[in-house]
């Protein structure tokens, strides 16, 4: 019985949805509508890019691998790395680009359920063919080195795999374990409040089966994402469910007690019908919801256009720029792209005097654009986001609301 797919079962609640996870749901699409509300597309755009680096620093820190966030720029940016750093940020670099590839087929519409088969091996197959050759191999049971093909399950007796102190199923018994995986989350996508509740209880099964050889968790965490845009919560790019992951409600360990507990066996008759504890997996959503919740109540503080432009001013003060340069930087993350030669109207100066303000912003990254004469739009410096996003990278102060508790709602 151990080997059959109904061992991942219940793989969601479909005769009575839990109060409490309808209505963190609830909360979620909520809060998630309103995100980057009153922020230009422009600047959405560009924060989006500096989620999708935070979201892979931080997937890549719950496996141990802590890279600079500026050594993920630079590996995208195609600059030289050093070479002790380099594996590690040409792995972040991959996730980055499939995290990139995931929003822009969710934007033209060709995403595809990000549940099936076909989206999950695409995501490693991605995540594979953009790593560095030091990260294409892992060691199984007993010490043996495994090779990680791109995008293929485990199929033979020697990819049996250890984690922890779970067993996932045989390789040989995996291409079952994920057609039924499919097939059932498949049908959680029917309900719209369902959809988010399904993000966590997949990610946790497919973390259960362990398809792959390696590779597992920044899949399902990359899965996740693409749950949330397929559920509408994807708060346009400008959240991350890893960060939270990483650092939890309470403690920085809460990822890995969760996943464990959640592997829970089934308790007794009162406790659903499956193989696994529906209680558990209860508990499982309930804290990954308010995870999602809480950040995006975060990042939605941290990104909001009235504390961030003040906060964007203050900076430019603090650094010797005068005034024009704060009027300027307020406009282009209000308004979105400037050309260059409107400058001076909007600063009420000389056109000389506008130019000099505009090439000191874009010297010193805080405008960009495509060519040197092109439009400029708003950018933010890697060297001062701990002073525009204090806390997105480590502890700070935003003023958020407190992280949900939970165990408290019934």
């Amino acid at each position: 019985m151990i080997e059959t797919p109904a061992r991942i079962e219940p793989c969601f609640f479909e005769e009575s949805v839990p109060r409490v996870l309808a209505d963190l749901a609830s909360e979620i699409q909520s809060e998630a509508t309103t995100l980057g509300r009153g922020l230009h597309p422009d600047a959405a755009a560009e924060l989006a890019e500096f989620v999708r680096v935070m979201n892979c620093y931080y997937s890549n820190l719950i496996e141990g691998h802590d890279t600079r966030p500026k050594d993920i720029e630079r590996a995208l940016a195609g600059a030289e790395l050093d070479p002790e750093r380099r594996p590690l940020a040409l792995e972040a670099r991959a996730h980055v680009v499939v995290h990139r590839e995931i929003d822009a087929a969710h934007a033209a519409g060709t995403l595809g359920s990000p549940t099936s088969i076909a989206t999950i091996a695409w995501i490693h197959r991605r995540f594979y063919q953009e790593m560095p050759d030091e990260f294409r191999s892992t060691r199984g049971p007993g010490g043996r080195v495994l090779s990680i093909v791109p995008g293929r399950f485990r199929s033979e007796a020697q990819e049996d795999v250890e984690v922890g102190r779970h067993m996932p199923p045989s390789s040989s018994r995996v291409a079952d374990f994920m057609a039924h995986f499919e097939r059932r989350f498949a049908a959680a996508e029917r309900w719209p409040s369902m959809r988010i509740i399904a993000i966590a209880a997949a990610h946790h099964r497919l973390n259960y089966i362990h398809p792959f050889v390696d590779g597992n968790g920044r899949v399902s965490r990359l899965m996740a994402h693409a749950m949330g845009l397929r559920a509408g919560v994807g708060g346009a790019g400008l959240w991350s469910v890893s960060r939270g992951l990483a650092r939890g409600l309470v403690d920085r360990d809460e990822y890995k007690r969760m996943m464990d507990h959640a592997d829970s066996p089934r308790r007794g008759d009162l406790d659903g019908r499956g193989n696994l504890s529906e209680a558990a997996l209860k508990d499982f959503c309930e804290w990954f919801l308010a995870v999602m919740l809480d950040q995006i109540r975060f990042t939605g503080a941290a990104f909001r256009l009235d504390t961030l432009e003040e906060r964007y001013r203050r900076l430019l003060r603090d650094l010797g720029f005068d005034e024009r340069a704060e009027d300027l930087a307020s406009a282009v993350l209000r308004f979105g792209e400037l050309e260059r030669g409107k400058v001076h109207i909007v600063l009420k100066t000389p056109e000389r005097t506008a130019r000099t303000t505009v090439s000191a912003l874009v010297a010193q990254g805080f405008l960009k654009s495509a060519t040197p004469k092109g439009p400029v739009r708003i950018a933010f410096p890697l060297d001062y986001r701990d002073r525009l996003f204090p806390g997105l990278f480590a502890d700070g102060a935003v003023e958020a609301p407190p992280p949900p508790v939970i165990g408290r709602r019934r």
